[in-house]
């Protein structure tokens, strides 16, 4: 019986081998970033956010410019999908956000998905839920109504 030879066989495993791990890591890779994208766009919303609130005239439409500022500054961010919810507390209580020594606190809620992962594994959810927080204070000159 005649052995076969063998060589050029060893390029074919590694080849192999180097696609099973390299794929993996660039998944990981992507999502990491995805994820660190999605933190960045949340905190930079929450900051715009909490920006728009205390310039407002009044809380009606300080909540409504709030609201609008978070989404845009997503957008900007390159987050134009992902989901939002702007929650907004007051230090002296609701009705006296706009008052001289409040601090507001703007809370964001959102969320990344995962890149490459298939949609029956999602379950219709975002896989990376975000939160940030950014307080302002008010301060005590504050142009009030003639």
């Amino acid at each position: 019986m005649r052995r076969r030879d063998e060589s050029g066989s060893g390029i074919v495993e590694f080849i192999w081998l180097g696609i099973l791990l390299i794929v993996p890591l660039v998944w990981v890779i992507l999502s990491v970033f995805e994820v660190q994208r999605g933190a960045f766009a949340v905190s930079a919303a929450a900051r715009a956010a909490g920006r728009a609130y205390v310039l407002a005239p009044d809380e009606a439409t300080a909540r409504a410019r709030a609201t609008e500022a978070a989404r845009q500054t997503l957008k900007d961010q390159g987050g134009p999908d992902m989901p939002l919810d702007v929650e907004v507390d007051c230090s002296l209580g609701a009705g006296r956000c706009l008052a001289g020594t409040s601090v507001v606190t703007v809370t964001i809620s959102s969320g990344v998905t995962l890149p490459m992962v298939p949609e029956i594994f999602r379950r219709g959810r975002t896989d990376f839920d975000l939160q940030a927080r950014h307080r302002v204070p008010i301060g005590q000159y504050v142009e009030g109504a003639p």
